[in-house]
């Protein structure tokens, strides 16, 4: 699954990746793409918080897997 967050301003990408978050199974993966620069702190402090995997983070793209 793939938000496009693209042109949102922070906290709404990582609004809209919690919103999302309950329709992916466990393994699943999503990737973000969000280009406010306070993505970058904001998606890794929730996975971090929600104790989700941040496999990657690539410019402006954040993959994020459900871990339970």
């Amino acid at each position: 699954m793939t938000l496009d967050c693209r042109g949102m301003l922070c906290p709404l990408p990582v609004i809209k990746l919690a919103q999302a978050f309950p329709e992916l199974a466990v393994g699943d993966t999503i990737t973000v793409l969000a280009d406010d620069p306070a993505a970058a702190t904001d998606i890794p402090a929730w996975c971090r918080m929600r104790a989700q995997e941040l496999v990657s983070a690539d410019g402006h793209a954040y993959v994020v897997r459900r871990l339970g």
